[in-house]
């Protein structure tokens, strides 16, 4: 029997996700027509072996959330709890702080997931890899290739060609280590938990800094504190994905996302995407459309749209690389591309919101988003996409390019390169 861990961060994180964060947590902000995480529970249920999903962060308690746990629970009948830290304390001191719940029924072994990955999720692959390694305590990182400049902005690990054993591991190197890059899943034995209680035993004579700031002294982080001393030591394994990977960091990587999510779809559950039929807006490429969802017959959409609940797009309209999140009304004429347009905001007629694509190449297998910085070399957003926050209403025949309109903003005129706050 294992497990799976998802850790959901909290409301400390995030700001690079506003203004989508505002208005939810972002491990529940929709992508491709689902929330972040809900495509981490489904690849999850793939892999029979796994019988209980915890969520670890300290989010207080939500409706959303508990909306979200009890429909998923339904769903993939598999039973979804949440654990709610008391404060920020890391990636693995959450787990070693439920460390009982997380192994009662005592478990093989535990996938734990980064919340803000997105991937095609190779489990039962990375299972099977797990099983074949030498016996005794192992753990295994799922790792994906990326350049060599992107490498500096991840968890960088060198293996044994042969054995797949990582050799040294570094989080963030200031300079060139390995392409080998930490893709934030993992599958560990239960043994972690003595490596991890021998660090909280250091760490309590001391307070240091953890993801920049100055937290409790049972903060642990698996990068710096555990993969690095593991590697080298015969029991730190990488498993190869081949397939697609990211990292949804800020706004903008959303929309990658989203892309990437809608080619999974295409390969595994293409009878949710949206087809060309008599009567229905043209479609190109891979669309989510909402069945509650209005779309005059006369638009077009797509590659790569994700329309939410109750959105209503009119005559003409024109969709492109966006997500249209629930509530949203696009009138006549208007066109939207590389945009992701808020809850219950309206596009006015002959408008035209616009980003411009700063995001890998969609054929690029080890393409990343990087997306640390808010602006690029050039000053443009980092990616150059449109995001219009909640209850934004752009009028008639206006023009909103490569800018970020906070929520409950009535926009007066055109914006370009902008952040109206």
């Amino acid at each position: 029997m294992l497990k799976a861990v998802i850790l959901i961060g909290g409301p400390q994180k995030g700001t690079r996700f506003r203004p989508l964060s505002l208005e939810l947590p972002k491990p529940l902000f929709p992508v491709a027509g689902f929330p972040i995480i809900y495509h981490h529970i489904e690849a999850c249920c793939m892999v029979s072996e796994v019988k209980e999903i915890l969520l670890i962060g300290f989010y207080q308690p939500s409706e959303a959330l508990n909306r979200f746990i009890q429909t998923t629970q339904q769903k993939f009948k598999i039973n979804i709890r949440y654990l709610q830290e008391y404060t920020s304390l890391g990636t693995a001191g959450g787990l070693y702080h439920f460390r009982d719940q997380i192994l009662s029924g005592n478990p093989e072994g535990f996938f734990v997931f980064n919340g803000d990955v997105c991937c095609d999720f190779p489990l039962n692959d990375m299972y099977t890899f797990h099983k074949n390694l030498p016996n005794g305590t192992k753990y295994t990182i799922l790792a994906t290739e990326a350049t060599r400049k992107q490498s500096l902005n991840y968890g960088c690990l060198v293996e044994n060609p042969e054995t797949h054993e990582v050799l040294h591991y570094v989080e963030k190197p200031q300079t060139f280590v390995s392409s080998i890059i930490n893709g934030g899943v993992y599958l560990l034995s239960p043994e972690i938990f003595d490596r991890i209680g021998r660090v909280f035993q250091l760490n309590q004579n001391e307070i240091f800094s953890c993801d920049s700031f100055t937290q409790a002294k049972d903060c642990i982080r698996f990068e710096q504190d555990i993969f690095t001393p593991l590697a080298g030591t015969g029991s730190l394994f990488v498993f190869k994905t081949q397939g697609f990977w990211s990292q949804i960091k800020s706004a903008g990587s959303a929309i990658y996302a989203n892309r990437l999510y809608l080619g999974l779809y295409h390969r595994n559950h293409p009878e949710i995407l949206a087809l060309n039929e008599d009567g229905k807006p043209k479609i190109i490429g891979d669309v989510y459309i909402h069945p509650k969802a209005n779309v005059d017959p006369s638009a077009t959409l797509g590659p790569n749209v994700t329309v939410g609940e109750n959105v209503t797009i009119g005559a003409g309209v024109r969709v492109r690389e966006s997500i249209l999140l629930p509530g949203a009304t696009l009138q006549d004429h208007c066109c939207i591309l590389n945009s992701i347009v808020g809850w219950n905001s309206l596009v006015g007629a002959w408008s035209r919101v616009e980003g411009t694509p700063s995001d890998p190449n969609p054929n690029d297998k080890h393409a990343k988003i990087d997306s640390d910085a808010l602006f690029n070399s050039d000053g443009r957003l980092n990616p150059s996409i449109t995001i219009l926050g909640q209850h934004v209403i752009v009028p008639d025949e206006t023009i909103v390019l490569n800018s970020i309109i906070m929520p409950h903003k009535e926009l007066g005129l055109s914006y370009k390169n902008e952040i109206l706050l």
